[in-house]
């Protein structure tokens, strides 16, 4: 007998014969059980549900409900259900014991009744309940337990695609600098996808061998503080350098030590681009007005020295011919740092003085002269002025010198011989070009481009040229005055320039200059801009008002307009109008996945997909050349511009006056 088991169990007997009933209390009570007692089903019933025994001994002979009915209730409810039901009969009782065993009952005993096999009966089926409580409990715990782990990978699974949709690049890498993880948006950024550079070298793969001595000093950093945050320079898989705000946090194992880093970083490089341009038109305005200020006390101070020095020559004897020659020599120097600060104030306050209009032609005449007489024969000239160009209010005299400084600067960068190109025309500055160039106004412009095929110039040193006194030249070859007083005397008449230049392929100089107007208008007019017919076109552009300014002028020229804010838009929407979309205008330089790449993927989409190509940055020589483009154009740009370069893609090869009709989408 297990002393334990009994001392735990509650037994309810059911049975309508008081005899059986206190002889079974009393053996069970003095087997150390706890023992209720009923004499009908409702009884039975009633007290399981109130307090529900371990085991019940049901009679199933008995008036009004039998042991049965009373079984079948029992296990109906969900209160007494699991509690095992042994039958009791008699050995003379003719009873279906399959019923009773479907009925939910584990066992049946047989009276008259043996004391041994009750108790090893009842002991046998309270053991298996407990155990099976015990399984019960275990697979629920089990089920929990695997509940929260399912919980906790789905929560890890929706991390990991909150990281994939992240428009930042997130990487892990190892204290060895091995890449652990690379999301979507690091594939976008960089190119590289994250089988290609999971367990790679980091170091290697984006950063320029100047910029580790800089990783080292963030690494130290690091380890001291836990995190860092900073800018970095950085390449792509195309080889392009990028700027990016990097946020570096150190990850420590059990021990406290570095294990790995998480860095997530946001490209930058047209907000760098951008800031550069302000803070240079802040430096300009800076030096321009510290340069008025120096140059107004410069002519205070020489005016006496050249005045005395005069006055020296007139008083003393010309027999003293040592005194009259530095005499001679302190009034040249004097007239040369007044032509230096009239320089410097040209540059500081612009061109003073009497406006009248001017026709530009006529100091092309002149230029073209002078370079031709004067100029190398190694250097090749060529000109493109249009007849009917424009004409300006300003200072021809200062508008030549412009000129005359440009190109002797183009003499200078082609030592060797080369090409030098002058060309103008006319030009309309519309509201679509004046929201892409701050400097810019809307209304008529002529544009004079002084282009050679010289040694051009780095990103660094085209960042400084229009500073006064900065300079490439040799000692005594140059001030460092001609292109500040070349700005000073543009901006004066209310232009802009724009300079693109290429170490190796030469310098290109764009000079804006507004037109009179009265004399602009009545072409302006005149100007007959293509219509579309509703062919459907898809501007890519990560600039918002670009991208509104484009659809309203489209739209306002007959076509329909689809735009995306990146690469990874304009695929989803080429995928889905790829049958009804006539053109995509592709902007190169976008964060997430540039032009590009984006390119490369429609063209993988449809191989026949018209593509003009959209960049104001640098380079955009190679990106015109490209024979897998269709057409390039510049930022910024016009209205017209943009108009007449779709329809020459769109209509390119066609011979016939009307467009073909196409059928509205619903777009």
């Amino acid at each position: 007998m297990n002393a334990d088991m009994n001392h735990q169990g509650v037994i309810l007997i059911v049975d309508d014969n008081p005899t059986n009933l206190e002889m079974l209390f009393d053996f069970l009570a003095n087997a150390g059980f706890t023992v209720l007692v009923a004499e009908d089903g409702e009884s039975a019933i009633a007290r399981a549900e109130y307090a529900p025994p371990d085991l019940i001994l049901l009679d199933i002979l008995m008036p009004g409900m039998d042991g049965f009915e009373t079984c079948c209730h029992l296990k109906a409810n969900p209160l007494t259900q699991d509690i095992p039901i042994i039958f009791m009969t008699a050995l003379t009782e003719t009873v279906d014991k399959v019923k009773g065993l479907s009925l939910g009952a584990v066992d049946y005993i047989t009276k008259p009744l043996q004391h041994e096999e009750v108790l090893a009966r009842i002991e046998l089926h309270l053991q298996l309940r407990n155990l099976t409580k015990t399984l019960q409990e275990q697979n629920q715990r089990l089920e929990r337990e695997i509940s929260e782990r399912q919980q906790a990978e789905q929560k890890v699974h929706q991390q990991a695609a909150l990281l994939d949709i992240a428009t930042d690049a997130i990487i892990v890498q190892n204290w060895d600098n091995h890449i652990s993880f690379w999301n979507q948006g690091a594939e976008n950024l960089y190119g590289w996808s994250a089988t290609e550079v999971i367990g790679e070298n980091i170091n290697q793969l984006i950063y320029q061998a100047q910029i580790l001595p800089q990783l080292e000093n963030i690494r130290e950093s690091l380890a001291a503080g836990g995190c860092w945050y900073g800018e970095l320079q950085q390449i792509t898989k195309q080889n392009h350098t990028i700027i990016v705000a990097s946020r570096w946090t150190l990850m420590r194992d059990r021990n406290g030590q570095p294990q790995s880093i998480l860095a997530v970083n946001t490209d930058i490089t047209e907000k760098k681009q951008l800031e550069s341009q302000f803070l240079r038109a802040q430096r300009l305005e800076s030096l321009g007005t510290l340069a008025g200020g120096i140059a107004h006390d410069l002519n205070n101070i020489l005016t006496p020295i050249l005045s005395a020095a005069q006055l020296l020559q007139l008083k003393r004897s010309p027999s003293e011919e040592w005194s009259q020659q530095m005499y001679r020599t302190i009034e040249s120097n004097c007239k040369r740092g007044a032509a230096l600060v009239k320089q410097v104030l040209h540059f500081a306050r612009g061109v003073e003085g009497k406006r009248s209009i001017v026709v530009i032609n006529h100091l092309f005449l002149e230029i073209e002269q002078i370079i031709n007489s004067t100029f190398p024969k190694s250097i090749e000239f060529s000109s493109d002025i249009n007849p009917n160009l424009w004409a300006v209010i300003g200072d021809a005299t200062h508008l030549h010198q412009v000129l005359m400084n440009l190109t002797v600067n183009a003499r200078d960068a082609m030592p060797n011989g080369g090409s030098l190109t002058i060309s103008a025309k006319n030009f309309l500055v519309d509201e679509q070009y004046a929201r892409m160039n701050l400097e810019a106004s809307i209304g008529p412009y002529i544009v004079i481009t002084v282009a050679d095929t010289g040694i051009g110039m780095s990103p660094e040193i085209l960042d400084r040229i229009f500073e006064p006194f900065f300079t490439t030249k040799e000692v005594g070859k140059g001030t460092g005055l001609g292109l500040s007083t070349v700005r000073g005397i543009i901006k004066s008449h209310g232009g802009f320039i724009n300079v693109h230049s290429e170490i190796g392929k030469g310098t290109e100089f764009k000079l804006f200059v507004p037109a009179v107007e009265t004399m602009a208008t009545s072409l302006a007019e005149n100007v007959e801009l293509p219509n579309g017919n509703r062919e459907l076109i898809l501007v890519v552009d990560d600039e918002d008002e670009i991208l509104e300014t484009t659809k309203i002028s489209l739209e306002t020229y007959n076509y329909r307009v689809l735009t995306a804010s990146n690469g990874i838009e304009a695929i989803a929407l080429y995928a889905r109008y790829q049958d009804n979309i006539s053109v995509v205008l592709v902007d190169m330089m976008m964060p997430l996945m540039d032009g590009e790449t984006t390119i490369r993927t429609l063209q993988k989409m449809n191989s026949q997909v018209k593509i003009i190509a959209v960049s104001g940055l640098v380079g955009s020589n190679k990106i015109a050349k490209d024979a897998t483009i269709n057409k390039f154009i510049s930022k910024p740009y016009t209205t017209q511009e943009l108009l007449q370069t779709l329809h020459e893609v769109l209509y390119q090869g066609l011979y016939f006056a009307d467009a073909p009709t196409i059928p509205n989408f619903g777009f």
